[in-house]
């Protein structure tokens, strides 16, 4: 405390100095008092080692207070945020001195999206298809070009559709067209009712129309007649998988290729083949305008987005079965050889995107509900 006693040191001598005096003018001391409070607070921080914490300190220019955002997103993109997430915030913290905390929340993309719809406060949403983020833009909560304003579209991470047999593979099923024989029966969602259910059906439709020309009638007529060989629609995609693996029905299940590859990654044995003429399925992040703008978090929730396209974020993508978008990703055969190649590779936007897709197959009255009168 050497520091300390040398502070006091001449404001002790002044108060000693006009007591001995007898007269103690005002200036005098005034002068006294603030040699005095100038003292306590070198003292104070001498004391301290002249740092702050944040617990004593107020936020100034080069301090930003704690943040909070909320990423929504489904249920299998948890193993990848789970890594990302903390790259994210590591790196914001060394860029502008701000900590990040994160909520989040996983479940199905449609479940998600209604909670959203319902008042789920997110900042940041990450669902399984654009279909989904655009009954958000309906409720109001987000912007119109979204799109547009997201590099890629939109899409942080794809996949494409796998057709799981079982063991060996006794009815020899290897591409999409085998659902249509007559000795197959195969399982998959309702595209009614599950997001990844319109993939699939949008699949088939893809690879119809890849294989015939373009030809709407013949695309038809396959998709009709592979669908007649579903003997039930599940309610969800879990739902198909129980039916299949649990259940024993069907001899093959149409699902996204990264849930066969986090199954094999947890040790499960599965049977699968990528067909060559396929279908990117595009699951889209961008945040939700209203929100952030309520929260005050859209600087830091649309640095999140920008993130999710970079090549760290990417390679934890990859990591958990999905396929890469960043082209530095893709080079790196380590990371990528787990991917079959695919010959032909449609997408949403090959059939005028989302939202004619649904208003051309699953709207009420349209094709889908017409081929599945027809069936009964």
């Amino acid at each position: 405390m050497i520091g300390w006693q040398r502070v006091f040191k001449y404001p002790l001598k002044i108060i000693q100095a006009s007591i001995v005096g007898g007269k103690f003018s005002l200036k005098r001391r005034f002068l006294s008092l603030f040699l005095i409070g100038a003292g306590l607070t070198f003292a104070i921080a001498a004391c301290s080692g002249g740092s702050e914490t944040a617990s004593t300190s107020s936020p100034g220019a080069n301090q930003k207070q704690d943040i909070e955002i909320t990423l929504v997103s489904f249920a299998v993109t948890k193993g990848a945020h789970d890594a990302i997430i903390p790259k994210f915030v590591e790196k914001w913290k060394q860029e502008t001195g701000q900590n990040v905390r994160f909520s989040t929340s996983y479940g199905g993309s449609g479940s998600q999206t209604r909670a959203v719809i319902d008042g789920l406060e997110a900042d940041v949403v990450h669902l399984a298809l654009a279909l989904d983020t655009e009954k958000l833009v309906k409720a109001g909560l987000v912007e119109k070009d979204w799109e547009k304003k997201n590099l890629n579209n939109g899409t942080v991470a794809k996949t494409v559709a796998a057709l799981i047999t079982h063991e060996g593979n006794p009815k020899n099923i290897k591409s999409f067209d085998d659902l249509a024989r007559n000795d197959v029966k195969w399982i998959t969602a309702d595209p009614k009712t599950s997001g990844i259910a319109r993939w699939n059906f949008l699949a088939l439709w893809n690879y119809a129309m890849k294989t015939n020309g373009g030809d709407e009638t013949r695309a038809k007529e396959f998709v009709t007649t592979a669908f007649n060989n579903v003997p039930v629609l599940a309610k969800d995609a879990r739902e198909a998988s129980d039916v299949f693996i649990k259940q024993g029905q069907g001899d093959a299940l149409v699902n996204y290729e990264n849930e066969v590859l986090l199954a094999q990654k947890k040790g499960e044995e599965v049977n699968y083949t990528i067909p060559d003429v396929n279908l990117s399925i595009d699951t889209p992040a961008t945040v939700v305008d209203k929100y952030v703008d309520k929260r005050g978090t859209r600087e830091v929730a649309e640095a999140f987005v920008k993130f999710l396209y970079t090549p760290e974020a990417q390679e934890e993508f990859v990591k958990a079965g999905f396929r890469p978008i960043d082209e530095s990703v893709a080079k790196n055969k380590e990371l990528t050889s787990k991917f079959p190649p695919v010959k032909t590779l449609g997408t949403v936007q090959d059939y005028g995107g989302w939202s004619e897709v649904q208003k051309q197959f699953f709207a009420d009255g349209a094709f889908f509900d017409q081929m599945q009168a027809a069936k009964k």
